[in-house]
């Protein structure tokens, strides 16, 4: 089992103050979120804008975006959206505890964008609702509700 990192074990010159901060400093440092190509536009206080560009390696057939990658990018927008605006914890972790995903449309050869919106903050776990549009036209792909604990 790998040891928890706590706030300790970041060097104080780039210690993050907020959990937006953190966020940007995590999603690039992030294999998966890198590996998946989701870059975030803007975070704030309880909302994120993520992107996730296409490419013919997210395809499921054709040219149609896999499902998997629009979960994936639903995952990572309610990670952020959670720790948007949040105080950092003294133990640096989380996880989603659950995410209901309703797919709405297909997306094909289309890049996607990722809004995440907070319902509510308790005191560890947040929740979330995120939606997917087309990047172009706005179009709905999918709608979910997640949530997210921190700390």
């Amino acid at each position: 089992m790998s040891e928890q990192v706590t706030a300790e074990d970041l060097p104080p010159d780039n210690m993050p103050t907020n959990g937006s901060e953190l966020m940007k400093v995590f999603l690039p440092a992030s294999p998966f979120v890198q590996e998946l190509g989701v870059t975030l536009i803007e975070i704030e206080d309880g909302r994120a804008l993520l992107s996730l560009p296409f490419r013919p390696e997210l395809a499921t057939v054709g040219d149609m975006v896999h499902g998997a990658a629009i979960a994936g990018l639903m995952d990572i927008a309610a990670m952020c959206t959670s720790w948007a605006g949040a105080e950092i914890p003294e133990k640096l972790r989380g996880v989603t505890v659950s995410m209901a995903t309703e797919f709405i449309d297909s997306a094909n050869a289309e890049d996607l964008v990722a809004e995440g919106t907070l319902l509510r903050r308790g005191a560890s776990l947040c929740a979330t609702e995120i939606e997917i549009r087309t990047a172009a036209d706005q179009r709905l792909i999918a709608k979910g509700l997640a949530t997210y604990k921190v700390g």
